[in-house]
């Protein structure tokens, strides 16, 4: 089976700190999962001059199907693809 080459797309977006940062991931990468091709469960953050130290968003485990876990990184109970209310 031949592999496809596949590509990722850097979407710089600017917070002012990293709770900022990490609430603004976690909506763009909730709207983005709406296209087939995104991946939200990858969703990091970093400083702008230190983009090698990467904080996750999501907790981004795999689910029963494939999916990943849409719960922040440091969730308590178990995985899910929403928040419950």
């Amino acid at each position: 089976m031949v592999e496809r080459e596949r590509f990722v797309i850097h979407l710089p977006v600017a917070a002012g700190d990293l709770v900022g940062a990490v609430r603004l991931a976690r909506v763009v990468a909730r709207w983005a999962s709406l296209l087939s091709a995104a991946d939200p469960g990858e969703t990091t953050v970093s400083a702008e001059d230190d983009q090698g130290v990467r904080h996750r968003v999501f907790c981004d485990l795999r689910l029963p199907g494939g999916r990943r876990c849409l719960l922040r990184a440091d969730h308590d109970g178990p995985c899910a693809r929403r928040l419950t209310r």
